[in-house]
């Protein structure tokens, strides 16, 4: 997700007391705790731990033993146990400001005790954000952030953020610091919901006009819930698949289609809903926002990391959920969909599966989009074809509700960004990576190359 022009968003959340750890021989003790800030309410799964990182000793310099002082203040925290968590991230302060740096981090496994090495976060967040000049955008709320990473059940964490050296050659720049109030984000995403339902084959890879801001709608003020797919406190936790004809019917009788036209509608997929998945409705805004169709779909990595079971999905997307809304100040998760790497597919953000629900994942493209993530990072690691195979299924089912060509063209038009800048109508694919919206790695290179199998499949679904 890496961007040549990027800010990021996040917000602080609850703290919690940390428990110092033993150090090794020779090193000073952190004793340090750090009292909370907040508690979460006792009926939501999953907490957030904020944890406010300092300065750091300066590294010696090999050649002289002496602190270096050409760099920015290292910021982080030493080694220290802390209640149970699985995400980590790092957030900041002013959305507006870029990490020029490094973020690390080690984590302790629970149970085993083991540490892991040293692990990179994604400092380039801000591209997956809401659009310049939205509500959600402008909220008070909002702090720049990296992505979040997943790191499977740990108790222990250390964290450094290093800032990027200034230039040798530029005798007169001055190094650039860390944004202010880094904070390191603990992520608990609670327990699995009692019958978590998978929709894939279950099988581990490797085993076998201007832009739309969107209208804010009171839940039921639009349509019935049990017919358009919105998550109700009622709503199953699976949506089954239908066929072609089926859904091709509750197409043309949602989009009012004259009798005899005939829609290209893929069949539907099976879809875990919000329900499924075990999202905490009481995190997200109550309120749903929409654009105005769906003419694209942008697909992206989550740069969470590929080390997670497909059993453990619906515990990573509470995780990002958690850390979209709590740490990083937005109305919901992010994403419209989310697919793992066994293919089953996840709603996202709240507000009906079949509506033109505005999301937060490209900035400057959002309106009359939609965003799917597939749950890894596929900058060097190949996407699984179960994963591929999902987005094509996916694409042709929801885009065929809106009449889009999975091999065509859309006109779309910009909010703003580090690509194209605001107001500009930009000609992209149907099935766009994030990288053509954004200057970003996003979705990943190996990722990215298997777009255009996405659209010949999505659109043969749809009896193109």
């Amino acid at each position: 997700m890496r961007a040549f022009i990027a800010s990021s968003i996040g917000v602080t959340c609850a703290a919690v007391l940390v428990l110092p750890l033993a150090v090794p021989a020779g090193a000073a003790p952190d004793t340090s705790t750090v009292p909370a800030e907040s508690a979460e309410p006792v009926d939501v799964p999953g907490s957030t731990q904020s944890l406010p990182m300092r300065t750091l000793p300066a590294p010696p310099d090999r050649s002289t033993g002496e602190p270096t002082r050409a760099a920015a203040p290292e910021q982080g925290l030493p080694e220290r146990e802390v209640h149970p968590f699985s995400m980590v991230g790092v957030v900041w302060d002013d959305a507006d400001a870029e990490l020029h740096g490094t973020v690390q981090v080690r984590t302790r496994a629970t149970g085993t005790g083991e540490w892991s090495d040293w692990q990179d976060l994604e400092t380039h967040n801000a591209e997956h954000s809401a659009d310049p000049g939205t509500a959600e955008r402008d909220s008070e709320a909002v702090r720049g952030s990296t992505a979040p990473l997943w790191v499977g059940e740990s108790d222990a964490v250390a964290v450094r953020v290093r800032p990027e050296a200034p230039d040798p050659q530029d005798r007169t720049g001055s190094a650039v610091p860390l944004p202010g109030g880094l904070r390191l984000e603990l992520v608990d995403p609670g327990e699995d919901p009692q019958q978590s339902p998978a929709t894939g084959d279950g099988t581990e890879p490797g085993t076998q006009a201007e832009p739309d801001t969107g209208t804010a709608v009171a839940p039921g003020a639009q349509g019935d819930a049990a017919a358009d797919g919105r998550t109700a406190p009622l709503s199953p936790s699976v949506l089954p698949a239908l066929n072609k004809a089926q859904s091709e019917a509750q197409g043309e009788a949602q989009a009012g289609l004259a009798s005899g036209t005939r829609p290209y509608i893929g069949p539907r997929p099976t879809i875990v809903t919000r329900k499924g998945w075990g999202a905490d409705e009481k995190l997200r805004e109550s309120k749903f926002v929409y654009t105005s169709t769906v003419k694209a779909a942008f697909i992206h990595h989550s740069a969470t990391g590929n080390n997670y079971k497909c059993s453990q999905a619906p515990s990573v997307l509470r995780g990002i959920y958690r850390y979209h809304v709590k740490s990083s100040g937005w109305r919901d998760l992010g994403y419209n969909f989310a697919v793992d790497k066994c293919g089953n597919i996840y709603e996202g953000r709240a507000g009906g599966v079949t509506r033109a629900v505005l999301g937060a994942h490209t900035l400057g493209f959002n309106a009359n989009s939609m965003g799917i993530a597939v749950l890894g990072t596929f900058g060097n690691s190949n996407p699984p074809a179960a994963a591929v195979n999902a987005v094509a299924k996916l694409t042709a089912w929801k885009l065929g509700l809106f009449g889009a060509d999975p091999r065509g063209k859309a006109t779309l038009v910009s909010g703003g960004g580090n690509k194209y800048k605001k107001g500009k109508k930009v000609k992209l694919n149907v099935i766009s990576g994030h990288r053509d919206g954004f200057a970003t790695d996003c979705p990943g290179a190996r990722l990215y190359k298997k777009l255009g199998s996405a659209r010949t499949s999505s659109a043969k679904l749809q009896g193109r």
